[in-house]
């Protein structure tokens, strides 16, 4: 399991669309499924994310939460799946790798907005 939590200043739809692309620039990556929710000013995006990872010859997902309220936002993502042993976790190559290109384009989001 690979984990990465940021709190950030933004708009919401915006930085979905940012994670999104990141997330589905692999040619096997899939959105699974995903649900949004709104109350009282505050809004959550949930979105699970799936891709074939060559590292480790298996698929991996990702899990992504967005809490937005204003501009105000926290992001949450975390990546499972990419290990072959029955009982631990041989490798997370594959995982930190899904994840990473979420990582890497938040990242370059916000030294752009400073």
């Amino acid at each position: 399991m690979a984990k990465y939590e940021r709190e950030l200043n933004g708009n919401f739809d915006e930085m979905l669309k940012l994670c999104d692309k990141a997330v589905m620039q692999s040619a096997s990556a899939n959105r699974e499924d995903g649900s949004d929710y709104e109350r009282g000013g505050i809004r959550v995006a949930f979105r699970v994310y799936e891709r074939y990872s060559m590292i480790g010859s298996n698929r991996v997902s990702l899990a992504l939460t967005l809490i937005g309220e204003g501009d105000e936002l926290a992001l949450t993502a975390i990546t499972s799946g990419g290990s072959q042993a029955v009982f631990f976790k041989i490798n997370t190559f594959g995982e930190e790798n899904f994840l990473n290109t979420l990582v890497k384009a938040v990242e370059a989001q916000i030294k752009r907005g400073k």
